[in-house]
């Protein structure tokens, strides 16, 4: 199969030219209208497939549901906003509830599944700090416990590849240790770390920053906190929510400058109400949220933000359109700097031969019209 857009996102530029992919990955690049083309997409953008490393749901389903038609319908649905690769993501609960929500996923995987692909599992909690607990129900919380994590390791079938937890909670950097010594990608967040915490455990291997500036330690002048770690260490990680509502957008593009091209990642920290109607309550971690109608997730009661129902496209277009962040700054957070981030580089993140072939076409209102998974038409 052979298909051409004008724009193409090819190294950090827009290149007009033809895809041929075979087998799943793209076999090479041509010039534009060189060959009999299956699809031309004319002047659409054709990307990187989005990959999403923090969501917790969508279209009324949770991770910790663990139900195996809820996970199924959510990766299928989700390549509408370009998604093609997906982390699912815990949140805090009982040992019960979260072997079963890593069991649910790994048995989805082993038994087979359509739709965007499933790169392993972000473990959010129970390892957190209850001062920055933000919607983590409390009464889970819990230090470090590295025996406790290896029974939730070995239920997902060792598809834990990413885990958020705070680093003060974790004596001797012990938890940390063991999951840098089994590929495990550690983010620092719901934190109450200082400078000095944060920056020893980045030297103990943490690698990210778990949706910066929420549900971390504070800057200030004398006290840097987490966030000011997650600005002084180049290169490290930090991920971002880019809807507008956890971050102001002028802090969100201060710290796309800040960082640089490489370092930032978009990410959607998406309840399961994303895809319902404003007003919807559920339960989310034992805690009950209302989606408001500017797409924000707030706790009943305590009012304070619990997730949002982002679309990884709408991000893209919030943060180019809206923050001024560059295009290579912008499309790098959703594509090759996750890629690079959770070690999967080789195979995804960027237009390129060899790579599977990936893709989400978008037209001027960053709406995505198209989105290939290994070369397959997602929808």
């Amino acid at each position: 199969m052979i298909i051409q857009s004008k724009k193409v996102w090819v190294v950090d530029d827009f290149l007009a030219c033809q895809l041929r992919i075979e087998d799943g990955k793209i076999k090479d690049i041509l010039p534009y209208g060189q060959e009999k083309v299956d699809e031309d997409y004319g002047d659409l953008r054709i990307l990187p497939g989005f990959i999403d490393v923090h969501t917790h749901g969508a279209y009324g389903w949770d991770t910790n549901d663990a139900t195996p038609e809820g996970l199924r319908h959510w990766v299928r649905e989700i390549p509408h906003e370009g998604v093609t690769s997906i982390y699912p993501t815990t949140i805090t609960q009982s040992e019960e509830v979260l072997t079963n929500a890593v069991r649910n996923v790994a048995n989805v995987v082993a038994e087979g599944y359509e739709g965007a692909e499933i790169m392993g599992i972000h473990f959010e909690g129970p390892y957190l700090s209850k001062t920055f607990k933000g919607a983590q129900p409390e009464p889970y919380i819990v230090d470090a416990d590295v025996e406790q994590f290896k029974r939730y390791y070995e239920a997902s079938n060792h598809l834990i590849k990413y885990i958020t937890m705070a680093p003060e909670q974790d004596a001797g950097y012990k938890l940390l240790h063991f999951c840098v010594d089994h590929g495990i990608v550690v983010s620092q967040g719901h934190s109450n770390a200082t400078y000095e915490q944060a920056h020893m455990a980045i030297a103990n291997g943490a690698r990210s920053m778990t949706h910066v500036y929420n549900g971390m330690s504070r800057f200030a002048s004398r006290e840097p906190g987490l966030v000011g770690a997650a600005f002084r260490f180049s290169d490290v990680y930090g991920e971002l929510i880019t809807d507008g509502n956890h971050s102001h957008l002028s802090s969100v593009y201060d710290f796309y400058r800040l960082k640089g091209p490489n370092y930032v990642v978009m990410v959607t920290d998406s309840l399961m109400v994303k895809g319902l109607p404003a007003g919807t309550r559920i339960l989310f971690g034992g805690n009950e949220i209302e989606l408001f109608e500017d797409g924000s997730a707030h706790l009943v009661g305590a009012g304070n933000l619990a997730g949002s129902t982002l679309h990884v496209n709408k991000g893209l277009q919030i943060l180019i359109e809206q923050a001024g962040v560059d295009w290579i700054s912008a499309i790098n957070s959703c594509t090759i700097n996750p890629a690079n981030m959770m070690g999967i580089a080789d195979r995804k993140g960027s237009v390129q031969a060899g790579k599977d072939a990936d893709l989400a076409i978008i037209d001027q209102n960053y709406d995505v019209v198209m989105a290939y998974v290994r070369g397959r038409k997602a929808f």
